[in-house]
């Protein structure tokens, strides 16, 4: 979420649809001192953003309570699911129980079971029996329909357990009044009731809804399974160093510095460097690479990642909640909240869809009574009753949010993590990725291939650009710092430094003002670059070096030239990305001739060099003013201002914790051949997310309709109500083999 104020976690019970979810959040949302609210069906949570100085907790949960809900904080939401499965499996065995000897009934209803009827035993016919069953199954084990559509009435709204109570209610009782208006003898005469009885219509749907909500809650399960599956990743206790000896101590409670002992095949409990010991580690989880990865001294290891066949003794830098493994699920979770645009659409037509479906069957009942089968209000309430049974908002409340809450699972166990559903949405639809060059297209870890110094020694040059970026986090800066330090040169201290973006840093050296940075950050400066200082550039950017210029009260002293490796699999990328049909752009702060040499080495011909921040922030705007959907990759720091403008923006991790909040989508440690995988993956998503949509529009299309004309039975139509929420789920869970498999294709 975005803005600010404290965030608040709940678990939401009782919801029995879309409609729900959107109920409380417009409550909530109305409330003093809320933010933000996101409600998600599927997953039964609510996050709440607020000012805790205007409004409470326990505000908001009795605020849930009144709409007919139940609200707990910080509960996992798995455990109430769990509790709401449970719950539903009571239910539904005792439906099924009572349900069965009323099927009996429904014999009489189809000429083609008279010979069924006739073997079956008479007591299962005698009316009283049957209004027993109905009566328990409808007032007892359905009455949470009745609490769920009397709280959404009381708020002038409508849900699904509305359309329930009105259709089986009307079911019941009109097979009521068909016992009754012959009397008690009636009521109490055995064998076969002369006139059909409809106990088992109301019966039939409640029960064959309690199935399809229990099949939809187990779903859910395993679809928050597998977007959450990192807590078989934690460990509970660390084997901690401390005062000479080795003990358990919960990972909770082990404190940066600590050193701790990582047995042979075990789980690594906190994130931290390698003191002593080598071994290989199982990185999938952060790299979406299968390899094991060789592990020594100096390296970093992360909290979930499983150790090979050595023995690591590792010194802690998080453990936790402050790892990286919690980081990552906190933003799938909150990847998950958001809500794509293509959800937020079928929210506000399922917030329409109950009150339509009432007045359809209202109109089915009045055009059957009046028109169709005058003065026969006994087929206009079949048909009307059918009308409410068949409709179905569920099916339009499951087509999206399981799909994604799997697909975004899905791509953090490759490396990839979506902080919004939307960016999930928007990459499966650009045509057009802008490429940073350093950071994203190079290893991002320059080194100084070249020092051409102009009036002064090679030296003195360099240890006056290690003053300048003696505190500057940017590669290049770190380049000169490395190559300061290996020629033992020892870099005098700097005032007043001055850093500007994509251009350089000037600032006082030893009382004179001095700067370093690119060409034209050093002439709006001023200051002029001499001939022979921009042959000797020209020469090195032919090379493919990036060159940063340094001066020292007004004048050009030299320059310094940069190399950086091309990533592995740079070139692979541009090329899946053509066959995606997304052209591939670099759009770099770099000159022109080390832009080029990368764009021609990775076969990209599009190159636009020299840009500042604003500069890419301007190209963006103008690809999409052109109708193009653009991507932007990049490496998270500078093209900051690009990401956020771009429809969605991939920043290029590096295994730092920071990296983790830039961009609409992070990659883990820079894997570029998991942006075309992103997208391959987040069109099969979208696919499947249509796919569902699609056939919870021709299902009501088509069923409705029918039940209206008069075709279908109460409980037939009931029946395929359920079975509609159940097809939508089953074909969302299918995604997880798909996605699979395309992984496995691309792995392979």
């Amino acid at each position: 979420m975005s803005g600010s104020g404290h965030e608040l976690d709940f678990t939401i019970q009782g919801m029995s649809c879309a409609a729900c979810a959107a109920r409380i959040e417009k409550t909530l949302g109305r409330m003093d001192g809320v933010s933000e609210v996101a409600v998600s069906f599927p997953l039964r949570t609510a996050w709440v953003q607020v000012i805790p100085e205007r409004v409470t907790k326990e505000q908001l949960a009795e605020k849930v309570e009144q709409l007919g809900f139940t609200a707990k904080l910080n509960e996992s939401a798995r455990e109430g699911l769990q509790r709401e499965r449970v719950w539903l499996l009571i239910r539904l065995i005792a439906a099924t129980l009572l349900t069965l000897p009323l099927l009996a009934g429904m014999t009489e209803h189809l000429s083609w079971l008279k010979p069924v009827a006739a073997a079956l035993p008479g007591f299962l016919f005698q009316p009283w029996l049957q209004l027993v069953l109905a009566t328990i199954i409808q007032f007892v084990i359905g009455m949470p329909f009745y609490f769920g559509a009397y709280y959404a009435v009381r708020q002038r709204s409508a849900n699904m357990d509305v359309l329930v109570v009105i259709g089986t209610t009307a079911a019941y009782l009109y097979s009521h009044y068909v016992v009754f208006q012959g009397g008690w003898d009636t009521l109490l005469a055995g064998g076969s009731h002369g006139a059909p009885l409809y106990f088992e219509t109301s019966a039939v749907v409640i029960t064959a809804i309690l199935l399809g909500k229990y099949i939809e809650t187990s779903a859910s399960l395993k679809a928050q399974d597998e977007s959450l599956g990192f807590d078989q990743l934690r460990v509970q206790s660390a084997m901690v160093e401390r005062a000479g000896s080795v003990s358990a101590v919960r990972t909770e409670f082990v404190r940066k510095g600590d050193i701790v002992h990582v047995e042979a095949h075990e789980i690594i409990p906190i994130d931290g460097m390698i003191l002593q010991g080598e071994s290989l580690a199982d990185e999938a989880l952060l790299t979406g690479e299968s390899a094991a990865v060789m592990k020594r001294p100096g390296d970093s290891v992360w909290a979930g990642t499983m150790n090979g066949p050595g023995r690591l003794i590792i010194e802690t830098g998080a453990a936790g909640h402050d790892t990286m493994l919690s980081r990552i699920q906190e933003l799938v979770v909150q990847g998950q909240r958001a809500k794509s645009s293509l959800q937020t659409q079928v929210d506000a037509a399922a917030g329409w869809f109950v009150p339509a479906m009432l007045i359809a069957a209202a109109g089915t009942f009045l055009a059957w009574g009046m028109f169709a089968d005058p003065g026969n209000w006994s087929r206009a309430s079949l048909c009307g009753i059918a009308v409410l049974l068949a409709a179905c908002p569920c099916a339009l409340g499951l087509a999206a949010p399981i799909s994604l809450v799997i697909a975004s699972g899905r791509l953090a166990k490759r490396g990839i993590i979506a902080k919004e559903a939307g960016a999930v949405e928007r990459l499966a639809s650009i045509n057009t990725m802008l490429l940073d060059k350093t950071g994203t297209l190079t290893e991002g870890k320059p080194k100084v291939n070249y020092v051409g110094p102009v009036g002064i020694g090679r030296s003195p040059l360099l240890r006056l650009a290690a003053a300048l970026e003696s505190e500057s986090t940017h590669p290049l800066a770190g380049a000169i710092r490395e190559e300061a330090g290996r020629l033992g040169l020892n870099a005098p201290s700097a005032e007043r430094i001055t850093y500007i973006a994509g251009g350089g840093v000037q600032g006082w050296v030893r009382g004179e003002l001095a700067a370093f940075g690119n060409a034209h950050f050093i002439g709006s400066l001023g200051i002029e670059l001499p001939r022979s200082v921009r042959l000797m550039a020209a020469d090195r950017e032919a090379l493919g070096e990036t060159v940063l210029y340094a001066a020292l009260e007004g004048t050009c002293i030299g320059i310094v030239g940069f190399r950086d490796t091309l990533k592995q699999g740079a070139r692979a990328m541009t090329g899946e990305l053509r066959r995606l049909g997304i052209e591939p752009v670099v759009a770099t702060g770099d000159h022109a001739a080390p832009a080029s040499a990368v764009a021609k080495a990775i076969g990209v011909k599009t190159v636009h060099a020299s840009m500042l921040p604003e500069g890419k922030l301007a190209l963006i705007e103008e690809l999409k003013r052109k109708g193009r959907r653009v991507a932007m990759a990049g490496d998270g720091w500078n093209d900051a201002p690009a990401l956020a403008a771009a429809d969605v923006g991939i920043a290029m991790g590096n295994g730092t914790y920071g990296a983790l909040n830039a961009g609409h989508i992070t990659l883990l440690f820079s894997r570029l051949p998991a942006i075309p995988e992103a997208i391959r993956l987040s069109r099969l998503t979208i696919r499947n997310i249509r796919q569902n949509l699609v056939f919870a529009f021709l299902y009501n299309a088509v069923i409705i309709p029918f039940a209206a004309l008069g075709f279908l039975q109460p409980w037939m139509a009931g029946t395929a109500m359920a079975l509609s929420s159940v097809s939508v789920v089953t074909n969302a869970i299918r995604l997880k083999g798909r996605l699979e498999r395309a992984g496995m294709r691309k792995a392979g």
